[in-house]
């Protein structure tokens, strides 16, 4: 047993009595592994209450020592890496390589945090009108609360937690209570670093301290990952609290493939987009966009590098997915392969017969594999957030893109061509986000910001680099006159922009 994972409020973890707690497990051996305390009113009260109270101080501390603390967090956090992937794999269920992976990108936002005093840079403008200098500046927003999913325990939290801070923001970390411990030992790194109390809360639990966020009176900005209905069940909640939010929500990623396509570079990518992290991604590529006549050598190519992928338990060597979060959502994915079936897909690949490299207890299910997908199937129409890939057939690009618009989701796509005037027409037409060319998981770098179109998004900012840059302060524009000793005295009159 790991213990108890408690609440981090006013820079140490909280000793209170927990109103409610759940249970976390290691994926790999179904075992229970550890307790996370669960917050009540009281706990999100306190939380909140100690984030407003160090904010002032935070607001009026220098760009200088402020970028003081996020680099040290960001030395901490390279050198941590490997334990923080560890405790990634041992409550998601990851493998090790995909959860230092994640680790490395989560480093990447630190380090673009590091660089905000260079971004919070206002404009001036000198005699606007005669003596008088019009000038803009950024502040942050107050006490802002973040709301992340279980599947990028480090990743996610650190696309947002980085940058609200160096914006001058305090925050309050509610984690999925699926995999707790990433969150606690990253609130450890920042108070190593010399953040103050406060700065940084840590809330564990369930709806209870998702709706205490989204409607607390304090807190001034949500931020929030996960599925599509409840993304906007985040936004209207909060908006109408009177909160700026940015809500990520779910996806359908469509991976087109055009008969010009390196179709060994294609399959490869169509498995490790599909199958990496065990498919539990928001920009994993899920349905795969056959354009005539590739689809039947596609399909084979695809069906041969499944059979050779090593699942198993992430810390055993060689292993390249891992099981599923929890034995719920391991049951409800493995349901849809019964029902593709039923509704007149072929399966080409059934993941409940692969081979594990692991504890039978596990949270088991291997790569599947459906072809001759129609887009009114369910294993087409819902995010399944497993390892389920299936196959559209298309008898042109036209046609391809027309069926990727059509989606109600917009997150990421990835066209595979040798075509640049293809590519380039696609990059244009397509009605998505974020846009690969050869590339399967565009996610973008850290000063590029991360987000989808449609569905998949409520708010109007993306998440990190620029956009969140924007959404974690305010632009106040202030007017300035200082007369000098020879003015004429007062003038009653409207003033004039001459």
């Amino acid at each position: 047993m790991m213990g108890r994972i408690s609440h981090w409020i006013d820079g140490k973890p909280w000793d209170g009595v927990p109103a409610r707690h759940g249970e976390v497990y290691d994926p790999a051996t179904g075992e229970v592994t550890g307790q996370v305390d669960f917050a009540g009113p009281t706990e999100v009260d306190l939380a909140v209450d100690s984030a407003a109270r160090a904010f002032p101080g935070w607001r009026d501390t220098s760009l200088a020592a402020r970028s003081r603390v996020l680099f040290a967090f960001r030395e901490l956090l390279n050198t941590h890496r490997d334990e923080l992937a560890a405790i990634v794999t041992a409550e998601h269920g990851k493998v090790l390589d995909d959860a230092a992976g994640e680790v490395g990108r989560a480093l990447e936002n630190a380090e673009f945090a590091c660089g905000i005093p260079a971004l919070l840079k206002g404009g001036f403008s000198e005699n606007a009108s005669t003596r008088v200098d019009v000038y803009s500046l950024r502040q942050p927003l107050g006490v802002v609360g973040v709301i992340s999913p279980f599947n990028f325990p480090a990743m996610v939290p650190l696309w947002f937690v980085p940058i609200a801070i160096a914006c001058g923001n305090t925050v309050v970390l509610k984690p999925s209570e699926k995999d707790p411990s990433a969150s606690n030992f990253v609130a450890e790194l920042w108070a190593r670093a010399g953040l103050p109390d406060g700065v940084l809360n840590v809330l564990h639990g369930d709806k209870v301290a998702v709706d205490g966020l989204l409607t607390h009176p304090t807190v001034r900005g949500i931020s929030f990952v996960g599925s599509t209905p409840v993304a906007r069940y985040v936004y209207e909640t909060a908006t109408s609290h009177g909160k700026r939010v940015q809500a990520l929500g779910g996806a359908k990623n469509h991976m087109v493939v055009l008969p010009d396509a390196d179709l060994d570079l294609a399959a490869d990518a169509a498995v490790s987009a599909g199958f990496g992290s065990a498919g539990e991604r928001c920009m994993a590529v899920s349905v795969v966009v056959a354009v005539d006549p590739v689809g039947d050598e596609l399909v084979e190519k695809v069906r041969a590098r499944i059979a050779d992928l090593h699942v198993g338990d992430g810390r055993r060597p060689g292993c390249q997915m891992g099981p599923l979060v929890t034995g719920a959502h391991r049951d409800k994915v493995a349901s849809y392969v019964e029902t593709g079936v039923a509704e007149g897909a072929s399966l080409v690949v059934d993941g409940r017969g692969h081979p594990i490299d692991g504890e039978p207890g596990g949270f088991w299910l291997g790569p599947t594999l459906f072809d001759h997908v129609k887009p009114e199937m369910t294993v087409y129409t819902d995010e399944i957030f497993g390892p389920v890939l299936s196959v559209v057939r298309a008898s042109s690009y036209a046609a391809a893109v027309d069926l990727v618009n059509a989606n109600p989701y917009g997150n990421g796509t990835a066209i595979f061509t040798n075509d640049g005037g293809a590519a380039r027409r696609f990059q244009n037409e397509i009605e998505v986000g974020m846009v690969g060319v050869n590339v399967p998981i565009p996610v973008p770098v850290a000063y590029y910001s991360f987000g989808g179109w449609k569905a998949s998004l409520f708010g109007d900012s993306h998440a990190y680099g620029p956009d969140g840059l924007h959404f974690y302060t305010r632009t106040k524009v202030v007017t300035s006159r200082w007369l000098d000793p020879s003015h004429g005295g007062v003038n009653l009159g409207f003033p004039r922009n001459d």
